[in-house]
This record gives C-alpha cells, structure tokens and sequence, in this order.
C-alpha cells in the first residue's frame, strides 16, 4: 500500500583531449642522397610517424566511447542516490514534532473484510465476535470483498450467497454501522488480461453490477481497481455514470486510491523505468476526489526501509491528499493491518503505530480540524492484537 517522461551528452571532450595524441606537429622531409625529392604529405607522414618520446599514444574511439558511458552510468547512478538520500533525510524530518491536540479519530473509520463474510464460512458467532472488536472505536464503515468482478465486468451472484445474512447480522449487532460491497478486479494497463475500463459495454456492466449489489441490501459499493494509471479518463467516466446510480439509491460511492506524487510528476518518471507508474499526480487525485463521497489511499506497500520514514511519508500523503480532497468528501488513510516482507513493504517498518503518526501529524500540518476524515484498516483477517491496540490507544485515544 495512492493514482499516479536525457540531455543529448556529445564526444567533444574526447574530441578536444585526444588531438594532441593523434597528431604530431608536421615536419620537414630531410632531401634525399642525390636530389631534392619532395616532401612527404601530411598524411602520409601522420600515418607512419612514431609518437614522440614519452607521449601516451591515444585510446581508440571504440575504448573511448566506452569509457565516456561508463562516467555517464556512475554520474547517472551517483545522482539517484544523491536524490534518494536527500528525499529520506527529508521524510525524517517530516516525521519530527508533535501532533495537535484533538487530532484523533472523528468516527469515520473503515475497515476492509475478508470474502469469508459473505460466502458462507461465517456464522452468527463471528459476527458477534467482530461486534465485540468494533465497539468503541470509530469505526463507521466495513467494506467487505464482494468480488472480484469478472473481467467483463459482472458479478456472478453465486460469489456472495450470504450477504443479505451479513448485511442484516451487522445492522442487528452494530447499529449505525454501514456495509458497504468492496468489488474489485486487476486492470489490463500492465498485462493483456484484466477488466478493460476503455470499453463503453465493460464501464456499463460495472455500473450493473452496482446496481445488482445494492439490491442486495449493502448501503454502498467500494471499488479497488488496480494497478490504476494516473489520468485515465475512462475511470473518472466509470465514476460519473456509479455516481448516478448510487445518489439515486441515498447509497455511499467509495474508492481505494492510489498513493500521490511524493514530487510531481513521480509517476511518469517511475512509469518509464519500471513500467508501473504506482502513484497518481495531486491533481488526479482531486478529480477523483470530487466524484466520490469516500476516497481511502492505500498508504502502505511504500518501499520504505524504516518506520521513522514510513511515518514521514505518510504525513506527507496525508497533507497531499488533504489540500485535494473537498470538504464533503470523506478522507480515510491506509493502516497496514498486515504483516509481509516483499519487495515494496517491510513489516518492520510500515507499522500501524508509525502510520497513526504520520497521519496525526500530516492531518495537523493541514487541516486539523477537518471533520469527515479517518482511517482504513486493511485487512481484518492478517490483524494482529498488536495491530488493534495501537488503533485503539494512538487513533481512538
């Protein structure tokens, strides 16, 4: 756990330093025994001559163009370095100081559940269970895993048998908590395979399948669409036509966002090296923003080594998607209720702890008393006890 292209170098150095190896200055032909014979040409004497003595023969070009892509590697890997050290020092630093007083939760939390809710492993008994894990946090929101779409955008009503149980179960032992249907699938921006948002009939089955969850009785959709590029325009079009139908249902429009530009125009830079562009510019992100009535960043899966730094980057992804985000729209942050060790998240360091403070401090430096904000909680079935007491002691307070 968001969405989100080299000088021309020329020879001449080479050019310049290696002519004084290549040429000798002309000189005169001594004359022949018996005669004046003429001199030599300039080339024919520059190809025969000797180098003088104690002169260093020059490199071929080949070897020097070796050489010269050799100093532009290490400067160009010097250089990312330079960089990466500098924007670490300056995540460090975002994670100094003290929150404000009052920055803790305002009751608009969430937290994403597993498929188990709804396809029938899940009795009575759990649910009583989750009740008594809920109560008394902030809690408003559970986003359990409906899905995943079918590639072309429908849902199989056979994937969630036991929603109507779940849905009634919740609103028995949780009043006032919302259920919402969390409906995603992969996208085929980075693979040939995955939902294809660029086809109208796919973006209208979408829409259906809203429909069709709703009618179960969920009081919102929930969508996580990924990896989602920043500024796809079939995805703010998708937005529109979801917003129609659940307005007209009093129902909630929520989605899980990507992380933001930690410079701008980060994910095109990143896009061009890797392939996978990950983050969403600022300005994408309050487009999205605008469209919704719930929008969560996944603030996890950073790539950050320590949990001083993932904090500070959190702050930062706090304040970037504060000054976006329009007042009517609620503004939840990412908590890794998860613990992997991969490539792009170290459980070591993305801890729940570190993430409640970035956020307190991002939502301090911004907006403070900013009312429909929250966090997410992701995800409750890798949930430690760790992982809910430092929710209930940092956030619930």
């Amino acid at each position: 756990m968001g969405s989100e292209s080299k000088p021309k170098s020329t020879t001449d150095e080479w050019d310049d330093r290696g002519e004084r190896g290549e040429r000798d200055e002309r000189t005169d032909a001594e004359p022949a025994a018996g005669g004046g014979a003429d001199v030599e040409s300039d080339a024919g004497e520059g190809a025969n001559a000797e180098p003088e003595a104690g002169a260093s023969p020059a490199p071929p070009p080949r070897r020097r163009r070796l050489r010269w892509v050799r100093r532009a590697a290490l400067g160009l890997v010097l250089a990312l370095v330079l960089s990466t050290l500098g924007a670490e020092v300056a995540l460090r630093v975002n994670y100094t100081g003290d929150p404000a007083d009052g920055t803790y939760t305002r009751n608009r939390d969430a937290i994403w559940l597993g498929h188990a809710w709804v396809d029938g492993r899940k009795d009575d008994a759990d649910v009583t269970g989750l009740a008594r894990r809920l109560s008394g946090t902030g809690i408003r929101d559970l986003y359990v895993h409906t899905g995943p779409l079918e590639h072309d955008g429908t849902l199989p009503e056979s994937v969630y048998p036991k929603a109507r149980w779940f849905v009634a179960a919740v609103h028995r032992e949780l009043p006032g908590v919302r259920v919402q249907a969390w409906l995603g699938d992969v996208l085929a921006t980075e693979s040939p395979d995955g939902l294809r948002l660029e086809r109208p009939a796919t973006r209208d089955a979408v829409v259906a399948s809203t429909r069709q969850v709703l009618a179960a009785g969920f009081a919102g959709v929930h969508f996580d669409l990924e990896p989602l590029h920043s500024g796809d325009r079939h995805y703010l079009a998708l937005l529109d036509s979801l917003r129609g139908v659940t307005r007209a249902r009093d129902a909630q429009l929520s989605v899980a966002a990507h992380q933001i530009d930690p410079v701008p125009g980060f994910h095109s830079f990143w896009g061009t090296v890797t392939g996978h562009p990950k983050w969403w510019s600022q300005a994408f992100f309050g487009q999205v923003a605008r469209r919704v009535d719930q929008i969560a960043v996944m603030s996890y899966d950073t790539m950050q080594p320590l949990d001083t730094l993932y904090g500070g980057y959190v702050a930062q992804q706090t304040s970037l998607a504060l000054e976006v985000t329009p007042p009517s729209t609620d503004l939840l942050m990412g908590l890794p209720f998860y613990h992997e060790n991969r490539f792009g998240h170290w459980a070591h360091a993305e801890t729940v702890p570190a993430a409640v403070r970035g956020v307190r401090l991002g939502l301090s430096r911004t907006d403070a008393d900013r009312a429909r904000f929250g966090v997410a909680l992701y995800v409750d079935f890798a949930a430690t006890e760790a992982d809910w007491s430092a929710y209930r002691e940092d956030w619930v307070h």
